[in-house]
């Protein structure tokens, strides 16, 4: 089965699922193998994470494009790419979608703030007008090959126009045709009944992040409000900072690796989350027979 299938599966089953952020092929095959029904590619953690900067709309296509084709490559998880803005209008939309259908992704994410745009619960964000986020949302299904591949419309309207423009927005989006609607940085979770009441019978999205605008629900409470899908976009790269510190103190402290063996995973585990045995066996299917 397609992968764009498992995903539409996922939305249309019961129950509610949390998607995890991916940053690299790694990170993507670690969700995977903790056994995650989908992988988010996230845009804020391939910048932090490719860049070294914040998430202010500073990468490519491309350089998303060969992450997330990396990330399909070894994975069998359904991917969700954060796609920005779309990188321009809805021409470059056309050429996005085409791109991001290459690499084997199951859905895209768009958003309709203005380009260069700025993570999602950073403030000094500004949107494109409601007619043409939702041309935009055209032009991506008119240009998808498979109908299977699933259009994730995000507003951040809240954040500059206020909830009722923003609900306004994600009924136009989802009347347009998007398969999955994100309204962006709720504070309250009044907000986040309200976004779900407002919405009832359209997959939703509710993205937490740790520390961000958003209160922290736990996926029985989002469930329960109505939510899908509970993004959690960075948390992944953000153990990862912290492990990685943790370790380079410990390190650079005590001048020894005996120090660190509690803090890091095995060689056995970390050769057989890349395969090594795999290759091994290639090895005496094609280079030694």
């Amino acid at each position: 089965m397609k992968k764009t299938n498992d995903f539409q599966t996922l939305l249309q089953e019961p129950g509610s699922f949390i998607l995890p952020g991916a940053y690299d092929a790694m990170s993507a095959k670690l969700i995977e193998e903790i056994g995650f029904k989908a992988v988010y590619a996230t845009g804020a953690g391939i910048s932090n994470a490719q860049l070294g900067w914040a998430d202010v709309g500073l990468t490519s296509l491309k350089e998303v494009v060969d992450i997330v084709t990396r990330m399909a490559d070894v994975t069998t998880a359904p991917i969700v790419v954060d796609a920005d803005t779309g990188f321009g209008n809805a021409i470059n939309v056309m050429r996005t979608v085409k791109e991001f259908e290459r690499a084997g992704v199951a859905a895209i994410q768009m958003e309709d703030q203005v380009s260069p745009k700025k993570c999602g619960h950073f403030s000094g964000k500004d949107v494109i007008s409601k007619d043409e986020m939702v041309n935009k949302i055209k032009a991506a299904l008119d240009t998808r090959i498979d109908e299977n591949l699933a259009i994730i419309a995000r507003t951040d309207a809240l954040a500059v126009n206020g909830i009722e423009d923003a609900l306004d927005r994600a009924h136009a989006y989802a009347e347009a045709g998007a398969d999955v609607i994100f309204v962006e940085a709720p504070t309250t979770i009044e907000q986040l009944k309200q976004i779900t009441y407002s919405l009832k019978g359209i997959p939703q999205i509710v993205n937490l992040v740790e520390g961000g605008k958003t209160p922290l629900v736990s996926l029985n409470e989002a469930e329960e409000f109505g939510f899908k899908i509970m993004l959690c976009a960075n948390t992944v790269l953000r153990s990862a900072i912290k492990g990685i510190t943790d370790s380079l103190k410990i390190l650079k402290e005590t001048g020894s690796q005996e120090n660190l063996l509690n803090h890091i995973c095995t060689w056995e585990e970390r050769q057989s989350l890349f395969k090594l045995n795999q290759i091994k066996e290639w090895e005496k299917e094609y280079l030694y027979s």
